[in-house]
């Protein structure tokens, strides 16, 4: 992707990631969302069931799928809408935001091409230090070309 488009993706990810910042501290219900809404909307499992056209078996299989971190987002999306709800998806950072998840990338792969280079040096007798300098160097050029290489 060209350095000018992915500067603009990255904006574009950090204002529609901004609201999900905040959620991904919230904790899930210990037996997971839809038999936390369906047990507090008064929905029955029978009741849910015919809602989904399927057994109600069907239904505490996607409530233990979904509590087990095993549910399809499709099931997961058709259970919400069974509930009424609507499923919200999106993968947020663990720490930070996108722009410092990609410097950390661009770091990582800095770092793994200086390394390389400076251990051949090294193994010909010609390294020459400076390996921090280096790394934020390639850094640098990596988040500017968007090129590993």
């Amino acid at each position: 992707m060209r350095p000018e488009f992915r500067q603009l993706r990255l904006g574009q990810l950090e204002r529609a990631l901004k609201p999900f910042l905040e959620a991904k501290d919230s904790p899930r219900p210990q037996k997971g969302w839809i038999r936390a809404v369906r047990e507090a909307t008064g929905v029955t499992v029978r009741e849910m069931a015919k809602r989904l056209r399927k057994a109600p078996s069907i239904v505490i299989y996607l409530e233990k799928s979904e509590a087990e971190y095993r549910i399809g987002l499709g099931n997961l999306r058709e259970a919400a809408d069974a509930l009424g709800c609507q499923l919200v998806y999106a993968l947020v950072p663990k720490s930070g935001s996108i722009q410092e998840l990609s410097e950390q990338q661009a770091r990582a792969k800095a770092s793994e091409n200086v390394r390389a280079v400076e251990h051949t040096m090294a193994l010909e007798d010609q390294a020459v230090g400076g390996v921090q300098e280096k790394i934020e160097e390639e850094t640098k050029r990596i988040l500017k070309t968007g090129r590993n290489k």
